[in-house]
C-alpha cells in the first residue's frame, strides 16, 4: 500500500504543546460531528468537543489522548488544535475520573432547581471520556 502524504499537526493546551509532529491522519469530535482530516484538507475553523483523538503518524501506528473542548484550525498544511485539556492515557487519574463521574451524576439526579444540568452533563461526559481511554492502556 503506498504512503499517506503527511502534514503537521500541533496540539497545543494551556499547560504545554502536547504534540507537535508529522502524521498520516488525524481523527477527533467536534460540535458538528466526528471528522477525519488527511493532508491538504479543505481549510476549515471548528470547534472541538470533548472526545478521542486518534493521531495517526504511519500505517497503523497510532496514538490516542483525551481532547476536552477546544478549537482547530486547519490549513492545506497544518492542523491546529488549541485544546482546554489533553491527556495521554497513562495521564488520567482513573479515580479522580471515576470521583468526577459520580459527582455529576449526583447533580443530574437532584431535584435542585439551581443545578446547571449542561454544566453537569459535560462533566459526565469528559468523566466517561477519560475512564474508557484510561481502560484501553
Amino acid at each position: 500500500m503506498a504512503e499517506l502524504k503527511k502534514f503537521q499537526l500541533e496540539v497545543i493546551s494551556p499547560e504545554r504543546v502536547f504534540y507537535t509532529g508529522d502524521v498520516e491522519m488525524v481523527e477527533l469530535t467536534t460540535t458538528e460531528g466526528d471528522i477525519g482530516i488527511y493532508a491538504e484538507h479543505i481549510p476549515l475553523t471548528t470547534i472541538v468537543a470533548p472526545g478521542v483523538l486518534t493521531i495517526t503518524e504511519s500505517g497503523s501506528e497510532k496514538k490516542e489522548a483525551a481532547v476536552l473542548e477546544g478549537f482547530m484550525e486547519i490549513t492545506q498544511e497544518k492542523v491546529t488544535i488549541l485544546a482546554q485539556s489533553c491527556e495521554w492515557p497513562e495521564e488520567i487519574d482513573v479515580n479522580r475520573a471515576i470521583e468526577a463521574r459520580e459527582r455529576a451524576e449526583r447533580r443530574l439526579k437532584s431535584s435542585d432547581a439551581n443545578i446547571n444540568v449542561s454544566r453537569a452533563e459535560l462533566a459526565l461526559r469528559k468523566s466517561l471520556i477519560r475512564i474508557e481511554l484510561a481502560g484501553r492502556k
